[in-house]
C-alpha cells in the first residue's frame, strides 16, 4: 500500500510517500522558523501564506519521483492545528486526490507523533512488522511539542489512550517562553538547552509538581513554572541574571523534565509496559531523551524514540499514522475533509 500525506497543522510545510512494503521512500519538509523568528514566534496569517506558496512546489517535487507512481491513498493532517493553516494542507490534499482520482482520508496531527517512533521498527523489517511490533506492547508513550504534551498508552490491540495531558501550557511552549523571559531569540528552548549545559542544577528554584499528588492530580501543568521563572528573575539585576544565566536555564529545564519524568514514571509503576517512548519536537532535547532512556531502563522497558527527521512536525509521521491506525482516519465527504482545529488524539 502507498500513502501519499500532507502536513501543515502549523508552521512547517510537509509532503511524504509511505510504501508499506519499503517504509518511508519521500520526506520533504520545508521549515518556515526563520520567518517567524522575526516576530518572536509562529503568526498564524503569515503561516498560511507560506503553506499557499511551499505545498505546490513540495508536490510537484514529489510528483517527480518514481515512487509517485500507483498511490493508493491519500492523508492530510485535518486536526489538531492552526485551522488557516490545516486548510492549507487539506485543499492541497483535495484537488490532489480529485486529480489522482484517489480516496482523500483525514488524520490526526497527535496520532503521527504518537506512532513515530514505530517508523524506524517498520523499516527495519516491512514484511514482518505485526509481528516485531508485538513484543513492544504495551507502549507508554510521551508527546511533547510546542503545543502539546501528552502521556498515553498503546495497549496490545494496538487501541490508544490517552492517560494525562497538559492543562495550560505545553512544555515545548514552557521552554520558549522561558527563553524568551531570558530575552533569547525564538525559537529559544534549544538555546536554553545549549546555555544550561554549562549550569549547575538548583532542584528547589523552580517548581516541578512536586507539591501535588499524582494520583489526584495526573495532568501537566507548565504555567507556574514560568511565573516562577519571571519573578525570580524580577528579583536580580542585569548582572546577576547574565551571571546566572546558566544555572538558572539549567534549574528550568531541569523544573520541566523532571514533571514530564515523575508523571511517566508513576504510571510505568503502575502497569509493566513492554516499551517506553518519547516523541514531539522536544525530543530533540538530548537531557529529555537521556532521562527517559534511565527510566525505560529502571523500568525494564525497551526505549523508543523518534528518529530526529520524524521528532518534529512532518508529513512522514502521517503516512504512517495512516498505516498504523487506518480505522482512526477521518472520513471525507464528496471529496473534502472537516477541519477540526481542536480534535482530540483519541
Amino acid at each position: 500500500m502507498k500513502i501519499l500525506a500532507i502536513e501543515s497543522s502549523c508552521d512547517e510545510s510537509a509532503v511524504a510517500i509511505f510504501d508499506s512494503e519499503i517504509g518511508i521512500v519521500e520526506n520533504l519538509v520545508h521549515s518556515q522558523i526563520d520567518l517567524h523568528a522575526l516576530y518572536g514566534g509562529v503568526v498564524p496569517d503569515l503561516a498560511s501564506s507560506e503553506h499557499l506558496k511551499k505545498l505546490p512546489a513540495l508536490i510537484g517535487e514529489i510528483s517527480k519521483s518514481e515512487h509517485f507512481k500507483n498511490i493508493d491513498l491519500i492523508v492530510a493532517t485535518s486536526g489538531p492545528g492552526l485551522p488557516n493553516c490545516l486548510a492549507m494542507g487539506v485543499a492541497s490534499a483535495s484537488a490532489l486526490s480529485a486529480t489522482l482520482g484517489v480516496q482523500l482520508k483525514g488524520a490526526n496531527h497527535l496520532r503521527g507523533h504518537a506512532y513515530s517512533p514505530f517508523i524506524q521498527i517498520h523499516a527495519q523489517d516491512p514484511n514482518n512488522f505485526e509481528e516485531n511490533l508485538r513484543p513492544l506492547l504495551p507502549h507508554l508513550g510521551l508527546t511533547v511539542s510546542g503545543g502539546n504534551t501528552i502521556l498515553f498508552e498503546i495497549d496490545e490491540n494496538k487501541n490508544l489512550k490517552v492517560i494525562a495531558e497538559t492543562i495550560d501550557d505545553a512544555a515545548g511552549e514552557a521552554l520558549d517562553k522561558g527563553a524568551k523571559l531570558l530575552d533569547m531569540q525564538y525559537p529559544g528552548a534549544p538555546l536554553l538547552e545549549k546555555i544550561a549545559k554549562n549550569g549547575n542544577i538548583d532542584k528547589t528554584l523552580f517548581p516541578y509538581g512536586q507539591n501535588r499528588k499524582i494520583e489526584d492530580d495526573p495532568d501537566f501543568s507548565f504555567s507556574g513554572l514560568k511565573t516562577s521563572l519571571r519573578y525570580h528573575l524580577q528579583k536580580l539585576s542585569p548582572e546577576e541574571i547574565e551571571k546566572e544565566k546558566a544555572n538558572i536555564c539549567a534549574s528550568y529545564q531541569f523544573a520541566v523534565i523532571e514533571q514530564l519524568r515523575r508523571r511517566a514514571d508513576y504510571f510505568a509503576k503502575q502497569k509493566q509496559y513492554a516499551s517506553i517512548g518519547i516523541s514531539g519536537g522536544v525530543s530533540n532535547n538530548a537531557t529529555f531523551v537521556s532521562v527517559f532512556e534511565k527510566l525505560a531502563e529502571t523500568r525494564k522497558a525497551k526505549f523508543l524514540v523518534a528518529e530526529r527527521e520524524h521528532r518534529g512536525d512532518n508529513a512522514a509521521m502521517i503516512a504512517f499514522s495512516a498505516f498504523f491506525a487506518p480505522e482512526a482516519l477521518a472520513e471525507s465527504q464528496n471529496k473534502t475533509l472537516k477541519i477540526e482545529s481542536s480534535r482530540p488524539i483519541a
